[in-house]
This record gives structure tokens, sequence and C-alpha cells, in this order.
């Protein structure tokens, strides 16, 4: 391999890492939705690329689950699927919690201030994106303290694999105007102030389940839109 050749592949590298980490906001704040195709030569012009490192972002997002690539036809946001969201649920109740307990004793009291705000944002709110904005930043802050080898970095992925399933959920919550989740939420905050990684990682846990079985309940919620 030539030096320029290297050079080359590195500015590609970084220019697919900038247009993944773009097309990812999109997909995860729901401006794609599962299923939809990714058109690449849209994705080149409005970064200004080659479709060189489109399709390096594609790739990338495609071993993260986001997207599905079939080769010599395109790209597409990955669809949904009743199995998968069971699936990845159950691992989220079992991961979660573990990655909780392992932060309680490192979050300090102005964190917990913090998570406290947010809870108290997400009761007051009733738009359906804003608290999936919000919802994300609460439980995220709750599990970055506590340096891990692959625990923080496997939730985080579970995290956005189950970002539309987390928004379908959400409707369903404010449609039937359900409140445990906010209960929930405070009751984390509370458990975390008395540093009670037990309880914390109950009621996490409890919170997911929730979630997973309300969207077993509704099957209807994974026609894709």
């Amino acid at each position: 391999m030539s030096a320029t050749t290297g050079i080359e592949r590195g500015a590609h590298g970084a220019t697919g890492a900038t247009i993944a980490a773009s097309l990812r906001d999109d997909i995860l704040a729901g401006a794609y939705v599962p299923g939809e195709r990714i058109r690449q030569d849209e994705l080149a012009e409005r970064h200004g690329a080659s479709r060189l490192p489109v399709r390096e972002a594609l790739r990338m997002l495609e071993a993260e689950g986001l997207v599905s690539i079939v080769a010599n036809t395109g790209a597409w946001v990955s669809r949904i699927s009743m199995a998968e969201c069971q699936e990845m649920y159950q691992m989220r109740e079992r991961l979660e919690p573990l990655l909780l307990r392992m932060n309680v004793p490192l979050l300090t009291d102005s964190d917990i201030d913090g998570l406290e705000l947010l809870a108290d944002t997400m009761e007051g709110s009733n738009e359906i994106e804003r608290f999936l904005r919000l919802d994300r930043e609460f439980h995220l802050s709750c599990l970055e303290a506590a340096a891990t080898t692959v625990l923080r970095d496997t939730v985080l992925n579970l995290w956005n694999r189950t970002q539309h399933y987390r928004r379908r959920a959400t409707r369903l919550f404010y449609l039937e105007d359900d409140r445990s989740v906010h209960h929930d939420h405070h009751l984390i905050v509370n458990a975390l102030r008395l540093r009670d990684a037990e309880e914390a990682e109950q009621v996490l846990a409890r919170h997911i389940r929730r979630s997973r079985i309300e969207l077993a309940r509704h099957p209807e919620v994974f026609e894709e839109e």
C-alpha cells in the first residue's frame, strides 16, 4: 500500500464517520422510518462527498444494526419485528440494570439533581419527540460514569436499535395516558439519592419490562409506516 493510498483512506474514513453520525441521528430522530430506502446520491450531495464515503457510512450503520444493505441493489433503514423487539428488550432488561448498578456509587449529588430536573421536565411534556430526547438523556446520563470495556457500548447499541420501538411504546403510553413511566423515573432518582443500587436496578428492570409487555400487546405497531 502506498503512502498516498493510506492518506486517502484515512480521509474517506473521517468523512464516512461524519456521514454515518449524521445519518444515525436522522434515523434515531425518526426522519427515516423502518424499511425506508436510503438514497446514496442524495446523501452524497447533502454532504458534498463522493459515493465512497457514503458507502462506508452505510456499512458502519449496517454493523450497528440500523441499516440493511442488499448487494447491487441499495440500502434501507432496518425493518422492525415483534421477535427482534422482544429479544432486544429482554437483553436491555438484564444488561442495563447491571450497568446502572455499577454507576450508582459514582453519581454525584449534582448529577442526581440534573436527573430529577429531566424527570420533572419529561412529566410536563406532551410532545412525543421531545419526551424521547429527554428520556434518552435521562437514562444514558445514569450510565456514563462507570468505566466499562464492553457493557456500556453494548447498552448504547441496544438503545439505538430499539429507538423505533421506543417511539411506538411512547405513543401507546401517551394514547392511554399511562403515567407509570414518569413514576418509574422518580423512583429511579429516589433510589440514586439513597445510593440504593439494588432498588435502582429493580426499578429499571421493571421499567424496561413494562415497555416490552405493552408492545407485545399491540402487534399492529410493528406495521411499517
